[in-house]
C-alpha cells in the first residue's frame, strides 16, 4: 500500500472488526499513521460503531425463534465446489449489506439525536465498550502526527508534574533510559468513561503506551492480548489499573511490564 493509495471501506471495516490477516492488519495500521484521509474515514466509523453500540435499542431474540435458528443451521448440508464458492459470495454480500446497513441505521438516529425524535435512540447503556478496544482505538491514533504527547519530555520531573491539577491521581513515571526504554512523554486520553494518564516509552522505533488508572477492583495477574499486529498487556495492583501496548514483540513487552512492576514495588 503505498502513502497515495487509499484504504478500500470494506478492507479498513474489516480491520476494525479483527478480520485481516496479521500482515495486512500491520499494513493497514501503518498506513492509517501517514494518511489524513483513511485516518478521517477510520475515525468517522469509529464514532458510527460507537452510536450503534451506545444508541440503538436492542431486543433479545424469543427463546423459540433461535432454536429454530439453531436447528436450520445444523441440518443444512455442507456444500463444496462451485456450490460452495456460491455460498461464500453469498457470505460476502451479504457481511457488505449489514455494514450498510449499519451505516444507514447511523443515520437514522443522526436524525433523531438532531431533531429530538426519540423513535430509534434512547439512553446510553452503562455498558461501556471493551476497554482493550479502546485502549487499541487510542493508541492507534496516537501515533498519529502530532497525537503522540502532550507534553514531550525525556525527564521524569517534567511529565509526572504536567499531571498535576489535570487527574485526580499521579501516575506512575519511572525513568528506564539504561534499561532500552527511553521516556518520550505523556498525554492525557479518555477510557472507560474517564480521564486517564498515558505515559510514552521507546525501543528503537517502536512507541509503547501505558495507560493507567486508580480502581477498586481487586489485583490480577498479567494478561496478554494481541489484536491487528498489536501487543497488548494489563493487570491490576495496588489500586491501579495498567494497559501496555506496542508493536513491540511480546518478549519485550513483557520485559518492559516487569521493569514497571518493579519500580512499583520499590
Amino acid at each position: 500500500m503505498t502513502p497515495a493509495s487509499h484504504i478500500a471501506h470494506d478492507v479498513l471495516s474489516a480491520y476494525i472488526d479483527g478480520e485481516l490477516p496479521a500482515d495486512t492488519a500491520q499494513d493497514t495500521a501503518d498506513h492509517l499513521t501517514t494518511c489524513a484521509h483513511c485516518s478521517g474515514e477510520y475515525e468517522a466509523m469509529l464514532e458510527t460503531i460507537g452510536v450503534l453500540h451506545a444508541r440503538l435499542e436492542r431486543h433479545m431474540a424469543p427463546d423459540v425463534l433461535r432454536a429454530r435458528v439453531r436447528a436450520a443451521i445444523a441440518s443444512t448440508p455442507r456444500e463444496t465446489g462451485d456450490v460452495g464458492k456460491r455460498a461464500v459470495a453469498g457470505n460476502r454480500q451479504r457481511r457488505m449489506w449489514f455494514r450498510a446497513a449499519g451505516i444507514a441505521a447511523t443515520l437514522v438516529v443522526g436524525a433523531a439525536l438532531g431533531t429530538s425524535i426519540t423513535l430509534i435512540a434512547r439512553t446510553p447503556s452503562p455498558a461501556s465498550p471493551s476497554i482493550a478496544a479502546e485502549v487499541l482505538t487510542s493508541h492507534v491514533r496516537s501515533l498519529m502526527p502530532d497525537h503522540l504527547t502532550d507534553v514531550r519530555s525525556s525527564d521524569q520531573h517534567n511529565v509526572k508534574p504536567w499531571f498535576n491539577g489535570r487527574l485526580d491521581y499521579s501516575p506512575n513515571v519511572p525513568r528506564l533510559d539504561e534499561q532500552g526504554f527511553p521516556l518520550i512523554g505523556g498525554r492525557l486520553d479518555y477510557l472507560g468513561g474517564r480521564p486517564v494518564a498515558v505515559v510514552v516509552y521507546g525501543r528503537r522505533q517502536h512507541m509503547i503506551n501505558v495507560y493507567s488508572w486508580p480502581t477498586r477492583v481487586p489485583d490480577s495477574p498479567v494478561a496478554v492480548e494481541a489484536h491487528n499486529g498489536y501487543n497488548m498487556l494489563h493487570w491490576r495492583s495496588g489500586g491501579t489499573e495498567r494497559w501496555l501496548i506496542s508493536d513491540l514483540n511480546a518478549g519485550e513487552l513483557r520485559t518492559f511490564a516487569n521493569l514497571l512492576m518493579s519500580d512499583v514495588q520499590r
